[in-house]
């Protein structure tokens, strides 16, 4: 989708793509700290009038692109990216399984958060 803008709403934990300046999708995440920096996606959404144009994948793919901007890994809790980081091993470098099991234990201790 050449006219897909992406910004990163660190504040409200989305990172969104934009058409025509409304929000088509986002990838909502939390940024883990402990027991190292990590970007941790739990959920990927697209309104249904855009699926199936890419925009999944281009979120996916611009949330690896910001971690490795800031030096973080990304543990994936989102069904929907962790396909999408298994298809692309170029990209997306698999996730310390410590950081799954951390990023799952503070999901669980913030049940309303997602």
């Amino acid at each position: 989708m050449k006219d897909l803008e992406i910004r990163d709403d660190r504040a409200a934990g989305r990172l969104e793509a934009l058409t025509g300046g409304e929000v088509v999708g986002r990838v909502e995440y939390f940024v883990l700290e402990s027991p190292a920096r990590a970007l941790v996606p739990v959920h990927t959404i697209v309104e249904p009038a855009h699926e199936g144009q890419g925009i999944a994948g281009s979120l996916a793919r611009e949330l690896y692109a910001v971690a490795g901007r800031e030096h973080s890994a990304v543990a994936s809790l989102c069904p929907y990216v962790t396909r999408w980081a298994e298809r692309h091993p170029d990209e997306a470098r698999p996730a310390d399984p410590e950081l799954l099991t951390a990023a799952k234990d503070w999901l669980s201790a913030h049940p309303g958060r997602f």
